[in-house]
């Protein structure tokens, strides 16, 4: 058997990016950028104030002078006058700071006269300093400047950003599909109750689930029996995606026709079985050609059929390629370090990922929960975090260090 990390590489060396598209900003959340993004203006795009008030000279203010209020600008507006020693400028946040002003006082400090016809302010502030209040332009981003890199998965915050620097179109890779397949005979629709024998298919929804989370476009095929015939027609509908995932059939069993039926069906093994715990049965493999106009490769997975097996897989392999294929890289899912909360047994020399809680906002602290075994969803679905077991049988101690993949 393979690491996880000769696995990992293996799909990686299968990787093709997708063709790029260009989307508006209203279907850009989620999707990957196919270019840089370049700033057109300075943001902000003038020195500005940061709240309501009056923008004076700082250098020789003192506290309880009378100065000459010049003018009123609020945001939209531009500074008709410049101001010096002797005058104030009031100034609303977001308005353009005046010629001569270096520093704005807070409204709440201020203190408004009208002698013959004239308005004048007398200011509290105990002290003022250059720049005080004041945004310099450009200290955001400058016109030219790189704000966005390739590779950057788009986020509310990235939409807004993209807006303002004037991009109404960007450039995105193009969404992978992933057509997902469930095997077994024991298998019936979630909406049905389950017969003598039978369970409901709690895998192909989860998975379906996780290729929305990691920017795919899931394609469900339903469930198909094991029988060669069956498994035939639904693997050549799912060869016509990016990715094809097929659940159970990839053990050692009597029924466990997937491998067979891929290799019929033109797809070349890179790798079957990793150690790993749980997954151990993962089956992997690529068709060079598919049969739609793109002519692209299609990657395909053989999960586990046990939901924890096929969840620990999709985390740690199938995300990877999705990530991949739209231009993200492969740095997706980054590990934490916590302490235990309690002593652990490793008993087996597969490494292990096992579903935990942290314990502590700060998730400096992780409890291995009370997993029953691969068929257990239900203790994953409580989990937020996998603690990473090397494959080496040892007592961890109470507080001792792990890594901790977040959910």
């Amino acid at each position: 058997m393979i690491s996880v990390d000769q696995a990992r590489e293996k799909i990686a060396n299968q990787i093709e990016l997708l063709a790029v598209e260009s989307v508006g900003l209203s279907s850009a959340l989620g999707r990957v950028l196919a270019a840089d993004i370049v700033s057109d203006c300075d943001s902000p795009p003038h020195d500005k104030s940061l709240m309501d008030g009056y923008a004076i000279v700082a250098s020789g203010y003192r506290r309880g002078e009378r100065l000459r209020v010049a003018e009123q600008v609020v945001a939209g507006q531009v500074p008709s006058q410049s101001i010096d020693r002797s005058s104030a400028t009031r100034i609303m946040t977001g308005a353009p700071i005046p010629a001569g002003a270096t520093c704005v006082v807070m409204v709440e400090l201020s203190q408004v006269e009208t002698i013959d016809g004239e308005e004048f302010v007398t200011l509290e502030a105990d002290r003022v300093e250059e720049g005080q209040n004041i945004l310099p332009r450009g200290c955001v981003m400058t016109a030219g400047e790189t704000v966005i890199k390739r590779g950057s998965r788009i986020s509310p915050a990235v939409v807004g950003l993209l807006a303002e620097v004037g991009y109404g179109q960007v450039e995105v890779f193009r969404q992978p599909t992933v057509a997902i397949l469930s095997t077994g005979n024991e298998l019936v629709d979630h909406w049905q109750q389950p017969g003598p024998g039978c369970i409901r298919n709690s895998n192909g929804p989860m998975i379906a689930a996780s290729v929305r989370r990691a920017g795919g476009e899931p394609i469900e095929l339903g469930i198909s029996a094991d029988d060669e015939a069956s498994l035939r027609a639904a693997v050549k509908r799912g060869l016509a995606c990016d990715i094809l995932i097929m659940s159970g059939g990839v053990s050692a069993g009597v029924m466990d026709l997937t491998p067979q039926v891929l290799a019929d069906c033109g797809v070349e093994e890179i790798f079957h079985k990793v150690n790993l715990k749980p997954g151990k049965p993962l089956w992997v493999g690529r068709i060079g050609e598919r049969e739609s106009a793109t002519n692209e490769a299609t990657l395909v997975f053989g999960l586990p059929g046990n939901p924890v097996s096929g969840f620990v897989c999709f985390e740690l392999f199938v995300r990877f390629a999705i990530h991949a294929m739209a231009g993200q890289g492969s740095e997706y899912w980054q590990p934490t370090t916590a302490k235990l909360a309690k002593s652990f047994q490793q008993k087996t020399r597969r490494d292990t990922y096992f579903p935990a809680r942290f314990v502590d906002g700060e998730r400096t602290i992780v409890e291995p929960l009370g997993w029953k075994g691969s068929a257990d969803l239900r203790t994953i679905a409580q989990a937020d975090g996998l603690v990473f077991f090397p494959g080496e049988p040892r007592e961890y101690e109470l507080d001792t260090d792990v890594l901790v993949y977040p959910l």
